[in-house]
């Protein structure tokens, strides 16, 4: 998962500050008339969760009505996800995830949900870069240069990841199957410690969220080699893509979504996809976005459906050829 950005207090905060008053629209007129439940599988503190206390606190004005973050983590995820999969269909409980719910389909025998029959898509709500990072001590300050180390000394050149079946090791993973490296995977239990060894040395390598990587790499504990998305980092647009050093179908993000249980009937997605692209559209919402490395998205509820199943098969692929296991 991403690393904790600032807090919640403070990002609400400042988005509260940045946004003109709001006027009543269409989908402010047919707001559900019950407390709203947005489901967040993971932590307080992740991307999910930051997403999802800004798109409330805008519901909730908007809508003049209690909005309610749940946090339910644990599992990779897959605890609060079941758990938003089996709520009742009727648009009063939504579901604030990142793309680990589509990789878990590969990378779990027993999944207690399906990302593509289990719910109905509202909206991509953002996307976030990351970036290929190394510590210093590996004595290289190109992406060619890191090849041609990893190339000469096999398997002994180690990377960190938040844990076995983060997007951050599937990333990695996926960049060994393309440019035919092999480099030594170290699981961490979370991100605090990952970035922490990455900086002091103890691992030579890591895929980072831009902007956690920036800060890192002005303090001199880290070089950024790449980024792993189709086009330049806003936050670091000297830093070129991967796809643009020669890997090649290497298109690398984080991406979040809202989502609602199967069965939510079609008036109530398109009255939130409405809403939230009119949230997801103001310019103080995408400059504190933005702040945090994030991009807002925004479009049709058939764009998010589409994501989800090319990134199911592809990571598919990453988990089999590179026979990654969790169990």
């Amino acid at each position: 998962m991403p690393t904790r950005p600032p807090s919640r207090r403070a990002m609400l905060g400042l988005l509260a500050t940045s946004l003109a008053p709001m006027r009543l629209t269409p989908a402010q007129a047919q707001a559900p008339s019950q407390t709203i439940h947005l489901n967040v599988p993971f932590t307080a503190g992740t991307g999910p969760d930051l997403l999802a206390r800004i798109l409330g606190e805008e519901l909730r004005q908007r809508w003049n009505q209690p909005v309610i973050v749940e946090n339910k983590p644990g599992a990779s995820g897959n605890i609060g996800t079941q758990a938003a999969a089996r709520a009742a269909p009727d648009g009063q409980t939504l579901m604030v995830t990142v793309n680990t719910f589509v990789m878990n389909a590969s990378l779990y025998r027993a999944l207690p949900y399906d990302p593509e029959t289990s719910f109905v898509p509202i909206v991509e709500i953002a996307t976030g870069v990351i970036a290929l990072v190394v510590h210093p001590s590996l004595n290289v300050g190109t992406f060619a240069e890191f090849l041609a180390a990893a190339q000469a000394r096999p398997g002994e050149i180690n990377y960190a990841s938040p844990g076995r079946g983060t997007p951050q090791h599937l990333a990695m993973e996926l960049l060994k199957l393309k440019a035919q490296v092999d480099l030594t995977h170290i699981p961490y239990a979370g991100s605090a410690g990952a970035v922490k060894d990455l900086a002091g040395g103890h691992v030579s390598a890591m895929f980072l969220p831009i902007h956690t990587a920036l800060p890192l790499v002005e303090s001199g504990n880290i070089r950024i080699l790449a980024v792993g998305s189709q086009t330049r980092a806003q936050q670091a647009p000297q830093v070129p893509t991967l796809a643009e050093l020669g890997v090649t179908d290497f298109d690398v993000d984080f991406w979040y979504g809202a989502l609602a249980p199967a069965g939510t009937p079609k008036d109530i997605v398109d009255r939130y996809n409405a809403v939230f692209n009119e949230i997801l559209a103001q310019p103080g919402v995408r400059a504190a976005l933005e702040k945090q490395g994030l991009t807002a998205q925004g479009g049709p509820p058939e764009r998010l459906a589409a994501l989800i199943a090319s990134d199911r098969a592809r990571w598919a692929k990453v988990v089999k050829d590179a026979e990654i296991s969790t169990e």
